[in-house]
């Protein structure tokens, strides 16, 4: 089996994705707040595992973050994938208390305590949100200048209809 060549339309940040047969694809990386509002988001190829796209993903910030306390801690939430020391100490380094989950261990924490919030669900309905908007689902953008610029027109998009903002 050879590669297959290259369409037309697959630019870069877009590479074989390892679980869809080595078709072209392209990963988000976002970073939502509380309510799933969008504070950073970073495109690669699909190839690119989680951990690799940390980095660039907390150093892409758009707002000012509060300065952390011990009393006021700014906390990342993250799953499995991102279970190694390369993302706890970038967390640190960031000033983030890293909170990372096993598949699961949030759901079985909640069935024994009502009162705690999940945490992690609220950036899948993020990426929820997004696969809405149909030019970021199918990414018909042969630049990668031009796929940023319309995932951040649609991170505005949900910032502006989660805030209340629009009608």
């Amino acid at each position: 089996m050879g590669h297959r060549p290259k369409l037309l339309w697959e630019g870069k940040k877009t590479g074989p994705n390892p679980t869809d047969r080595g078709k072209g694809g392209t990963k988000r990386s976002v970073l939502v707040d509380g309510e799933g509002i969008p504070l950073s988001i970073v495109a690669a190829g699909a190839n690119r595992h989680d951990v690799k796209l940390t980095k660039e993903t907390l150093e892409s910030i758009q707002v000012k973050r509060p300065k952390a306390t011990k009393k006021k801690k700014q906390h990342l939430c993250l799953d499995k994938a991102y279970d190694s020391d390369e993302v706890r100490e970038l967390a640190e380094e960031f000033g983030f208390t890293a909170h990372i989950r096993a598949r699961g261990e949030e759901a079985k924490k909640l069935k024994k305590n009502v009162r705690k919030k999940a945490r992690r669900w609220v950036v899948e309905r993020t990426h929820s949100w997004l696969n809405r908007f149909r030019r970021i689902l199918v990414r018909w953008e042969k630049y990668p200048e031009t796929y940023i610029a319309m995932l951040h027109l649609a991170c505005g998009v949900i910032t502006w209809r989660a805030t209340g903002l629009l009608g």
